[in-house]
C-alpha cells in the first residue's frame, strides 16, 4: 500500500483471519462477508504482500477486506505467514489479525467428526499435526489483535463474537427489508412476517387517486386519515422491535417483513414506507423498502 493512499485518507481496513485449523475460520469469514467485507479465502501466505498492494491501489473500491489464510500451504510456505504480517505491520498498514483457537482435544474431536486428516499431520497422528501447527502459529497468535477461543462455542455463538469485534454496532449485522405486495399476485415466498392491511379504506375506489400509488403524499394522507392505520403501526412497530432485538441476539443477517393489500399499489405501499421509517427510528437497524407489485396491473 502506498504512502499516497494513506495520505489521501483512503486506506482500506484489512483483517487477516487465521488460526488453528478446525477452529472456525470459515464461520468467521461468512460473518464478515455478511457484514459487507470483501472476503478472500484460502490465500497462500506468500501472496499476502501482492494482495495488500492491490487493495491499496483500489482507491476506495475495497474499503473492507478480510483475508483468510493459514498453514495449508506446502513446504517453506508455511513459515511465510508471520513474516508477511510483520512486514506490513512495521509499515503502519491498517492490518488487524483475528486469530481463531481451540483446545487440542476439541480440535481432535472436530477432525474425527468430519473424518479428515489434519493438513500437516503427514504420517503422524491428528495430535501430531495440531501440535506442529500450534508451534508454527505461536508467534502470530501473540501479535493478534483479536483472539477468539472457540472451544466452548457453537457456530452461532462464534458468529456473535465475530460480529461484536468487527460490526460497527449491534444492529449493523442485521438487514431488514419491508416489502409491499398484492395478495392477488401471491404472498412473497421469502417473507418472515406477513401483515394484511386490507382493513384500511382502498384508494383504488377514489377516482382521482386511482392513477397514483402509495408513495404519493395524497394517497398516503388518504390511507392514514383513519386513526386505525397509525394505531396498527404503533402496535406492529413495538412487536417487531422485540422480534428484531431477538434477531440481533441470535445473529440473524436478514429478515423480510411483508405488508399486503389487494393489488400492492396503494395501501401496502404507503404503510410499508411508514413502517420502515418507524423501524429505523425504533431499532437503529438497516431497513430497506421494496414494492414488489408496484406497476403491475
Amino acid at each position: 500500500m502506498t504512502a499516497d493512499t494513506v495520505a489521501r485518507g483512503q486506506q482500506p481496513e484489512v483483517v487477516l483471519v487465521t488460526g488453528m485449523s478446525g477452529a472456525g475460520k470459515s464461520t468467521a469469514a461468512r460473518v464478515l462477508e455478511d457484514l459487507d467485507w470483501y472476503v478472500v479465502d484460502n490465500l497462500p501466505a506468500q501472496m499476502l504482500p501482492s494482495l495488500l498492494e492491490l487493495v491499496g491501489r483500489a482507491e476506495g473500491a475495497l474499503p473492507k477486506v478480510a483475508i483468510v489464510t493459514d498453514i495449508r500451504g506446502r513446504g517453506t510456505h508455511r513459515t511465510d505467514l508471520a513474516a508477511a504480517v510483520d512486514e506490513y505491520l512495521h509499515q503502519g498498514v491498517a492490518l488487524r489479525v483475528l486469530f481463531l483457537d481451540a483446545a487440542d482435544d476439541i480440535l481432535v474431536r472436530r477432525y474425527e467428526s468430519v473424518r479428515r486428516p489434519h493438513p500437516i499431520q503427514g504420517e503422524g497422528t491428528l495430535l501430531d499435526g495440531i501440535t506442529a501447527e500450534r508451534g508454527v502459529l505461536e508467534n502470530l497468535r501473540h501479535r493478534a489483535d483479536v483472539v477468539i477461543d472457540t472451544s466452548d462455542l457453537n457456530i452461532h455463538e462464534l458468529a456473535k463474537e465475530v460480529r461484536g469485534a468487527f460490526a460497527g454496532g449491534d444492529g449493523d449485522a442485521l438487514r431488514i427489508t419491508v416489502l409491499s405486495f398484492g395478495f392477488k399476485h401471491g404472498i412473497p415466498m421469502d417473507a418472515d412476517h406477513v401483515a394484511d392491511v386490507r382493513f384500511l379504506p382502498n384508494p383504488h375506489w377514489v377516482p382521482h387517486l386511482r392513477p397514483f400509488d402509495g408513495t404519493d403524499s395524497e394517497v398516503a394522507d388518504y390511507v392514514f386519515q383513519k386513526p386505525n392505520a397509525s394505531a396498527f403501526l404503533d402496535d406492529y412497530t413495538r412487536a417487531l422491535a422485540t422480534v428484531i432485538e431477538g434477531y440481533v441476539d441470535d445473529g440473524r443477517s436478514f429478515a423480510t417483513i411483508s405488508l399486503g393489500c389487494t393489488g400492492g399499489k396503494h395501501r401496502s405501499v404507503a404503510m410499508s414506507e411508514e413502517l420502515a421509517r418507524r423501524l429505523r427510528q425504533a431499532t437503529g437497524v438497516r431497513v430497506a423498502v421494496r414494492h414488489r407489485d408496484l406497476g403491475r396491473e
